[in-house]
């Protein structure tokens, strides 16, 4: 572990969010929103686009995510658009994505 675990004792509580934290970005969709959702705040027609799924498929990803604490919604009228809900999400992605291209 590194030197924050290492000096802060981790609770069973904070494993069980980690656990679920890496459980909601472990899927291929999930994940591929995340990475598109780094170029910036995107509507969910955009992202299924995108990705080639379903709007419906996209929705229920999106759900997981948010509920997850992943990304965040803002509604304009009749719209919905999504976005990383932090750094935090960015900085997991980035240095995930840095550590599979070593």
């Amino acid at each position: 572990m590194d030197q924050v675990a290492a000096v802060t004792p981790v609770t069973a509580h904070e494993v069980e969010q980690l656990a679920d934290l890496f459980s909601n970005t472990s899927d291929p969709t999930r994940l591929k929103v995340l990475l598109y959702l780094l170029e910036g705040e995107q509507c969910v027609c955009s992202i299924s686009e995108k990705l080639e799924v379903s709007v419906s498929a996209v929705s229920h990803q999106l759900r997981r995510l948010r509920t997850g604490g992943l990304i965040s919604r803002r509604k304009q009228g009749r719209h919905v658009y999504y976005s990383l809900a932090d750094d935090h999400v960015k900085i997991l992605i980035s240095v995930g994505l840095e550590h599979v291209r070593e």
